[in-house]
Parts: structure tokens; sequence; C-alpha cells
């Protein structure tokens, strides 16, 4: 008998961070994220992060440099919001924080495009979006022919 192969979804997303403890207070107070767990131990340093309860995302203190746009690996980290209204609050919640955005608020993820949002980087440069399938109908698209998200 044939085993059922269901579809694969992304179940939690890992990165690599120089600073756990400047990371942490990033993705929890810019992000909202709440911590689940974590590893103290000087040399496995690491801290699990949700919603919900459920694990969304895992920091681990193994980089000894920021993150390396040309290296192969995450391009980005996409998170999605329900509406445009949320992506809007996010913004202003980091631009609070000190937060730089790639684009200057709300863009579309391409000309004539519903869908978009806003894009920046984590304390160790990680390119990071959040968006919404739709309302950025109005907003500018910054990459001519091109995914907006593909080039920040």
């Amino acid at each position: 008998m044939t085993a059922v192969i269901s579809k694969l979804r992304t179940g939690h997303v890992g990165l690599n961070v120089t600073d756990l403890t400047r990371s942490l207070a990033f993705y929890q107070d810019a992000l909202g994220f709440e911590l689940l767990g974590e590893g103290k131990e000087e040399d496995r340093r690491f801290a699990f992060l949700g919603q919900d309860g459920e694990l969304v995302l895992t920091l681990w203190q193994q980089a000894d440099s920021g993150y390396a746009t040309a290296a192969a690996g995450l391009h980005h980290l996409a998170l999605a919001a329900a509406t445009i209204e949320e992506v809007r609050a996010y913004e202003e919640r980091l631009r609070g924080l000190g937060v730089e955005f790639a684009y200057d608020g709300v863009v579309a993820h391409g000309e004539g495009r519903a869908s978009g949002g806003i894009f920046f980087h984590d304390p160790d440069g990680t390119r990071l979006e959040i968006s919404a399938p739709a309302g950025a109908e109005a907003s500018p698209a910054p990459t001519s022919g091109a995914p907006t998200c593909g080039f920040f």
C-alpha cells in the first residue's frame, strides 16, 4: 500500500542571528511574537517565537556577521497580514521604534497589483516583508516590470 502524501506547507523558519538578546527584543517588540521557549547555555542560545502558542520563528545565535544578500539561502522572510490596515499598523509601530524601510511606506507587489506591503530589515540586516492580499492598488510599485519583493 502506498502512503498518502499531503501537501507541504511552511512549518516555521529558523534564522541565524549575531545577538540573540537584541534580535529577540526586535521580534517581540516590533512584530509582537511571543517567547515560547529558549536555550540559555552560552554556546547554545536560541529562542522559539510564535503566535497563539504556535511556533513561527526560531532564532539561533550562530552567526558571526550580518545577513549577506549575495549569499545563497534565505532571500527574505515574508509575513502575512489579513488587511492593508494591519500592515499600516505594523508600519506605524516599526517607525516608532526607528526601523528604516526599503521603500517609503506601503508599496504594491508589482505594477497594477492589489497585494502589497512594507519592506524593512531586522537588526542583522535580514530582509523582512509584511503584506496583505489586497488594498495596495493605489500604492506605487517601486520596481518596474518585476516583483517588488525581489529587489530590496
